[in-house]
C-alpha cells in the first residue's frame, strides 16, 4: 500500500492514553512523500466528527459526513496502525491544513 501526504485513512489508535482521541477513526496523512516513502512511520491529524469550531481545526466533508481534522493532535504511527486507504484531501482542503500548521507550528 503506498501511503501518500493528504490521504485519508483508516488507522487504529489503540492503546492511547488521556485525551489523546482513541478507537479505529480516519486520519489524514501529514507527513511528506520521502519520508512516507522510507520510513516505517507516518505523520497523521485524526480526524473527528465530534469537534467544535477551534483554530486548529480544519472543517471536511467526506463519506457524506462532516468532520474535522484535528492539528492540534498530531502523532507519528507505524504504518502497521493503517487499516485502509479511504480517500484523498480537495486542493482546498490541503490548502487549509498547511496553513493551520504554519500558523500552529510555525509561526
Amino acid at each position: 500500500m503506498e501511503i501518500t501526504q493528504y490521504q485519508i485513512v483508516l488507522v487504529n489508535l489503540e492503546p492511547t492514553l488521556g485525551s489523546e482521541i482513541n478507537k479505529t477513526i480516519p486520519c489524514v496523512i501529514i507527513s511528506p512523500d520521502e519520508m512516507n516513502k522510507y520510513l516505517n512511520t507516518v505523520v497523521i491529524a485524526p480526524m473527528t466528527t465530534a469537534s467544535k469550531k477551534y483554530p486548529t481545526r480544519v472543517k471536511v466533508n467526506h463519506g457524506g459526513k462532516i468532520g474535522w481534522i484535528a492539528i492540534d493532535q498530531l502523532r507519528t504511527i507505524d504504518k502497521k496502525r493503517i487499516i485502509k486507504i479511504l480517500d484523498k484531501l480537495t486542493e482546498d482542503e490541503f490548502k487549509q491544513v498547511k496553513a493551520i500548521i504554519k500558523e500552529t507550528f510555525v509561526d
